[in-house]
């Protein structure tokens, strides 16, 4: 598996990925799907946009951008994109590990998680591998498609 910065040619590839996690409504917080051109617009103002392909098709891929601005602009802030096929096949893992290298790369100090599902156990056991410290809980946090609140779990990492 490569891990490389995206192309205009993945875009199609990278929003139907995007879109299966919004449609889900479990893990991101966004509620609008891409299409082509928001989508170029939403990846290209990434601080770094990553996928993660093999053979000329896209399994997974990253976004990388400031949490914050001005005195907390050294802390960013990730999303991570599995193709609902490719799960289970530490794809995740690989994408985590390669955006941290990046961030740090880019001069950012710290990765940190703000809304991280409690319920996302997956996601939560790669972190805590990873190394990355849990903040705390945020009280029903996430309002999931369903409507029902879910807490969320804020990580970070210093890079």
């Amino acid at each position: 598996m490569n891990i490389r910065k995206y192309t205009e040619n993945d875009l199609s590839e990278m929003i139907h990925i995007w879109n299966e996690i919004v449609e889900e409504g479990i893990a991101f917080p966004q509620e609008e799907l891409l299409n082509l051109e928001t989508g170029a617009g939403f990846f290209a103002s990434q601080s770094f946009t990553g996928v993660a392909e093999e053979d000329g098709k896209i399994y997974g891929l990253y976004i990388l951008h400031p949490n914050n601005v001005g005195r907390c602009g050294h802390i960013c802030n990730a999303s991570y994109a599995v193709s609902s096929e490719s799960r289970g096949k530490h794809i995740g893992e690989q994408l985590v590990m390669d955006c941290m290298k990046k961030g740090k790369e880019i001069g950012f100090r710290v990765l940190q998680f703000n809304a991280v599902v409690e319920s996302n156990v997956h996601a939560r056991h790669l972190y805590e591998r990873l190394g990355f410290k849990q903040l705390g809980i945020i009280p029903g946090g996430f309002r999931m498609k369903d409507g029902h609140y879910e807490n969320i779990c804020p990580y970070y990492h210093v890079l």
